[in-house]
């Protein structure tokens, strides 16, 4: 008899360490439906304006992904920080941040979230302790760990999201980060997005230890492999993971065996891997349809999908005409926001 078809999650690490999902309710499963929608359907936009020429510079958008960012920020409370590397849109989104600042941002205009100067890679919101995309691989890692070291030096219950890819787990500052979150009892959780390719290169070829949930086993760090192409486990992991931060225990690990549809960038013709094997993860995991079949498995009609639906693409649409129509910043504005 044949094997059976891997998962992306069985075949991300070296055997995943399987977390039980949690039971949504309808409430729950719905709430994750448009959530999740609405970081796609912004990024589909985000690609067709790439391909017309409103957006410049890099792009990397996040399609697939999107149960990681969902369930996580399903785990926080008001207070608790997140920062990222550039493929960060759906982390702007997931965290509330308007659809129309963060699409102006990309298409560089006034009413962008840094004022139209950073685009794709750098936009922030204090409101929403939202501490950026970083266009330096791995940069984010020690600063989400400052974060956590700022919220035990406050002493309150706080804890930090700290997001990276397979790529950026290489890099050294991670381990140094690691090292002093553990010395120090730091609330800080290392959710690394490990979508396989990190720019283009598969992790059987640039990783010596793929289970990266191991990654902080040197400084006692505890990890999960979670499959993140289901909202519900990232949820059930990353209840774990916020409890063990909130108790004072110190970071934690979370992997988070996920799959990007598109190439690393907008400019990344993606030849490394088949159309076949894309394919295969779009039928077989895609983390929207899952939510999708599991409401209607509850008796939510598609008339009230398909409204969901609409209600988000009205959102994005009206956000890409604004991006497309809000001025250009001053050139005044070349001076500001910089240190001299």
């Amino acid at each position: 008899m044949a094997a059976a078809k891997k998962s992306v999650a069985q075949e991300a690490g070296d055997g995943a360490r399987a977390i039980p999902s949690l039971k949504f309710t309808k409430e729950q499963d719905l709430s994750a439906l448009r959530d999740m929608l609405l970081i796609r359907r912004f990024e589909e936009k985000a690609g067709q304006l790439y391909g017309m020429g409103a957006i410049g510079g890099f792009c990397h958008l996040y399609i697939g992904q999107e149960a990681v960012v969902v369930g996580m920020q399903m785990t926080l409370k008001a207070g608790d920080q997140v920062i990222t590397g550039y493929r960060d849109h759906g982390h702007m989104l997931a965290c509330g941040m308007d659809a129309k600042g963060v699409m102006a941002e990309l298409t560089g205009r006034r009413g962008g979230y840094s004022k139209g100067k950073g685009g794709s890679m750098h936009m922030f919101s204090k409101e929403k302790n939202f501490f950026g995309g970083h266009g330096i691989v791995g940069a984010q890692v020690s600063l989400g760990t400052g974060l956590a070291f700022a919220n035990r030096y406050r002493g309150n219950d706080h804890v930090a999201l700290a997001y990276f890819g397979d790529g950026a787990a290489n890099q050294g500052q991670v381990y140094e980060s690691f090292n002093m979150a553990e010395l120090w009892k730091l609330p800080v959780i290392y959710v690394i997005e490990n979508n396989r390719y990190a720019m283009g290169t598969s992790v059987s070829r640039s990783s010596a230890q793929q289970d990266f949930s191991k990654r902080g086993a040197s400084f006692n760090i505890p990890g999960e492999q979670v499959d993140g192409m289901d909202v519900r486990a990232v949820k059930a992991a990353g209840d774990r993971a916020v409890k063990w931060c909130r108790d004072g225990n110190g970071p934690f690990i979370l992997e988070m065996q996920t799959y990007r549809y598109r190439g690393h960038s907008m400019s990344d013709p993606a030849k490394y891997r088949t159309r076949e094997e894309v394919e295969k993860v779009r039928h077989d995991q895609d983390p929207i349809e899952q939510v999708r079949n599991r409401l209607l498995e509850m008796k939510v009609s598609e008339q009230e999908l398909k409204a969901i639906d609409a209600e988000v693409r009205e959102i994005v649409n009206a956000a890409a005409d604004f991006a497309q129509s809000d001025p250009e910043p001053e050139t005044s504005e070349l001076y500001t926001d910089i240190y001299r």
